[in-house]
């Protein structure tokens, strides 16, 4: 991979070359894997990125240009929380992409609209970067209407060596054929003409067979391998065939055509849901995904090559090549419309999908029209049934009795026809639909998802007891709901609650009175969203205290200045309460959360844990202009909010508490923050960063003009115990770099052979040509004795010179007994991971300890070179691979010993 792209990397680094750069090659031929591979190997070097997958198929959806233009957003404004303006994405993307520096992946795209939607027409950042794949014979069709500069890159089909190797992989998981195998692999290699996409299905076939013997039969490759020659021109064609035909079940190939038809770029586990009782879906997508047939995406979308798409819609129209309605699936909005127009239904059909908001744009008409609910009568077997936006007349008796999913956007009745049988219905979808009131018309044992979304009109639901079996139940922006006429607490199977945006159902009396009777929401429930419901302390919806399965809360944007503890949610992984502006502090959070998002919280000062060990696997805390401490990762507190007897013996710095320092390093900590001096303190180290100031209190045992310094631990009068080490360093900006990071100190105890390497979190940024100083003070009992020798040194890069450093021993008698004992930040702070802590999650070997709370390395090359600053403050014993995929809590746990 490394040597395809080579020659885009050349790009990557070259200003003075076109923004623009397109990846053109035939369907198969590694696209998009070139693409993800440039992407996640060169992201770091921008502020931010997007990678956008698929969207040819993905704007063939409803609103999919619009969802696509909403992730990308999100993605480049680095916040997937950010409240966005729907009505003018392609203005917020314009401003975006002109002030910020980004990395987009376009992937398959196809015309011309969709870039212009994407990009917009304005000048973008002149260091960004964007690169597009696409099928199009002629790229340049995609930029007519702009002066935008295009490079584009052809594509190399795999060469004899690649193929062979990328073939082994999929087919012995070797990049070596498997002895005796070697001219027989060479054969498929060269059958596959080099095309990537075909050399994985070919070697997944042969290691898939449903006789595990036949992977290593010579005899099976042998007639394989006879079969493809006897279509020498249609080689990919006949190897996609020939991985849905040998496929174990016929139910999997049925459940293939499925996902193929209706249901790419949706959730897995919606799509299972739905399919799981005909078509065993569970199992069927796990070996769909073995068979290098579907994928799934990050989000866990499902997702499929274009490939397989066209071959799997090509199978359906050969079942009759003029006749849709003899056809089993029928998903082209043209062929739909003219079905319902001309009531041609027939028993063959099993799935159905229409769009008239698609087809009224097609054809240039905004006059509704309605269908006869009669044209659905001869569809007995029809399963899936997708209406968007369309409305029917007259009786719904003759209705399809045996539907699974029901996707009705847009529904345009008040009320349900009390005639529309539902009794086998898995799923209803009626987001944005114009019902006031809901009441099922009977029991509905089967149903498993009921979405509202967007339903503005919605007003009451009725009888919901009758959907005893409901997973999930999606509320999300039904602004008129003030009615639910049982307790939602009584759907003892309901996993998923989303009623964001029902702010009006939970000011309503009746709701609130009849919820409090029993617990207000069921016990099975596993994500629950209250997003912007004006939700405040007092309301009993908060509290949660027999939910114990719940993993997913989201209590964004409410009016809470508290919440009550949650440490008995044991389950819970993820807590969103972004936009809490009146949010002060969070107390005791469960020490299983991984997930916390308080984005924009405004007025938050604290947030604290059930244990003091910092876990998180994420935390957002961007916008939180007052955040003062999160325990167990840092504190960071303005000198002029510092009682000084909290300062132990630096109480003198109050002086000086009205300067101001210009903190940079973590973004989201220092953006619209107050500039006056604070006091930093992670890893049992507490440090500041002061302007040039003349302090005698700064007057150190032992200096140098360099960057480095050592000495040997001296006796001390009385015997009394050394406390710590007081550092200090003197640096200026003398360059003009954009980017003055990473930032190190290290502290190495020859004797003991002990080296601490710790990047701060956050250091000051002198302007050009001032001098800036870093004082810290490292909490040490017990690491330094009489005699040790002692090396501290420091490590800057881009632009910044160290011209000073020095070091002081502290001790017991520095300061009176009553003064060392409220020093709350060595004493009183219970954290786990400090210096005499536990750090074993930031363990590099047996005597180094790298203090580091980011990735400096996500996007290297494993064969790059060794960045310098690396090298001077690791040495020469570890490779900078050692700390790729660092974290808030060190090392991967995956990777620790």
């Amino acid at each position: 991979m490394d040597t395809r792209a080579e020659d885009i990397n050349l790009w990557m680094k070259d200003k003075q070359d076109a923004q623009v750069l397109a990846i053109c090659g035939p369907a198969g031929s590694g696209k998009t894997t070139l693409a993800k591979y440039i992407y996640d190997t060169n992201l770091l070097k921008f502020e931010s990125g997007s990678f956008l997958e698929d969207i040819g198929k993905i704007c063939e959806q409803t609103c999919g240009l619009c969802a696509l233009q909403e992730q990308l957003l999100s993605d480049i404004l680095e916040d997937k929380r950010k409240e966005l303006d729907v009505t003018s994405y392609k203005s917020q993307i314009e401003n975006a992409l002109r002030k910020k520096r980004v990395l987009i992946v376009l992937d398959d795209v196809d015309k011309e609209e969709q870039v212009e939607a994407l990009l917009g027409m304005e000048e973008i950042n002149t260091e960004s970067k964007i690169i597009i794949t696409s099928r199009l014979p002629d790229i340049q069709t995609l930029f007519r209407s702009r002066s935008r500069r295009c490079k584009e890159h052809k594509l190399k089909l795999l060469n004899e060596h690649e193929s062979l190797a990328l073939l082994s992989w999929y087919a012995f998981g070797s990049k070596i054929p498997m002895e005796g195998f070697k001219e027989l692999a060479l054969k498929a290699a060269h059958y596959c003409a080099g095309n990537p996409l075909a050399l994985k299905l070919l070697g997944s076939l042969f290691v898939n067979a449903k006789d595990s013997r036949k992977r290593t039969n010579i005899e099976y490759w042998m007639s394989t391998l006879n079969l493809l020659e006897r279509e020498p021109n249609y080689r990919i064609e006949g190897i996609l065939r020939m991985s849905f035909e040998y496929l174990p079940f016929i139910t999997y190939r049925e459940l293939f055509l499925h996902i193929a038809c209706f249901f790419i770029g949706e959730d897995e586990d919606y799509v299972v849901k739905i399919l799981e009782p005909d078509y065993c879906a569970t199992a069927g997508i796990v070996t769909l995904i073995n068979r290098c047939l579907l994928t799934v995406s990050p989000s866990k979308k499902l997702m499929m090559h274009g490939l397989f798409i066209e071959m799997a819609r090509r199978m359906v129209l050969d079942e009759s090549p003029t006749n849709p309605a003899k056809r089993s699936r029928v998903w082209c909005n043209e062929d739909s419309y003219t079905l319902l127009r001309q009531g041609m239904g027939s028993e063959t059909i099993e799935g159905l999908a229409l769009d008239m908001r698609m087809v009224r744009e097609e054809k240039h008409n905004t006059q509704p029209m309605a269908f006869d609910a009669d044209s659905l009568a001869k569809m007995d077997n029809l399963k899936l049934l997708q209406l968007n936006y369309v409305e029917l007349s007259g009786s719904y008796d003759d209705f399809p009795e045996d539907l699974r999913w029901l996707c009705w956007h847009g529904f345009p009745l008040r009320t349900l026809p009390s005639e529309l049988f539902m009794g086998n219905l898995v799923a209803i979808d009626m987001s944005y639909s114009k019902l006031e009131v809901f009441e099922p018309p009977t029991v509905i044992r089967p149903l498993k998802i009921l979405n509202f979304k967007d339903s503005q009109s919605l007003v009451e639901i009725h009888t919901i007891s009758r959907l005893p079996n409901l997973e999930t139940l999606i509320l999300w922006n039904c602004y008129s709901l003030v009615r639910v006429s049982e307790p939602i607490g009584d759907l003892k199977s309901l996993s998923l609650l989303n009623m964001t945006g029902c702010e009006n159902l939970f000011k309503a009396s009746n709701f609130s009175q009849q919820q409090s009777l029993t617990s207000p929401f069921p016990h099975s429930l596993q994500r629950l969203l209250l997003k912007s419901c004006s939700l405040e302390l007092n309301d009993h919806f908060l509290n949660f205290k027999r939910h114990s399965f719940l993993q997913y809360l989201n209590l964004s944007g409410n009016l809470f200045d508290r919440l009550p503890e949650y440490n008995h949610l044991t389950n819970l992984r993820v807590l969103d309460l972004s936009f809490c502006s009146r949010l002060k502090c969070i107390t005791c959070l469960p020490n299983t959360l991984e997930e916390l998002f308080v984005t924009c919280c405004k007025s938050l000062e604290k947030i604290t844990f059930q244990s003091p060990r910092f876990g998180l696997r994420e935390i957002d805390y961007q916008g939180c202009t007052n955040l003062l401490e999160i325990e167990g990762l840092l504190k960071l507190v303005p000198i002029l909010k510092t009682d000084e007897r909290f300062l132990g013996h630096m109480k003198w710095l109050k002086e000086y508490q009205s300067h101001e320092v210009c903190l940079i390093g973590d973004y989201h900590l220092t953006v619209d923050r107050s500039r006056h001096i604070q006091m930093l303190y992670e890893f049992g180290i507490m440090s500041t960063f002061l302007p040039d100031i003349k302090d005698p209190n700064m007057t150190c045992e032992y200096t140098s003009k360099s960057s480095s310094l050592s000495f040997n631990v001296p006796s001390h009068d009385n015997n009394h115990k050394i406390k710590g080490l007081n550092v200090i360093f003197k640096y200026i900006l003398f360059g003009e770099e954009k980017y003055i990071w990473p930032i190190f100190a290290k502290i190495i105890n020859t004797t003991k052979c002990c080296e601490w390497i710790y990047n701060p979190m956050v250091f000051g940024s002198p302007k050009f040509g001032d001098v800036a100083i870093w004082l810290s003070y490292w909490a040490m009992e017990n690491l330094l004795d009489v005699g040790d020798q002692v090396n501290v040194s420091f490590i800057v890069e881009n632009g910044l010179e160290v011209i000073e450093c020095g070091a002081s021993l502290v001790y017991d008698d520095d300061d009176d007994d009553d003064e060392m004992e409220n020093d709350t930040w060595q004493n009183n702070v219970k954290w786990d991971e400090i210096l005499v802590g536990n750090l074993s999650a930031f363990q590099l070997s047996k005597e180094t300890y790298y203090l580091c709370r980011r990735d400096f390395f996500k996007s290297m090359e494993v064969d790059g070179p060794t960045p310098r600053w690396f090298r001077d403050s690791v040495g020469y014993k570890f490779d900078y691979t050692e700390i790729q995929g660092w974290r808030k809590t060190g090392r991967d746990p995956k990777l620790r010993s």
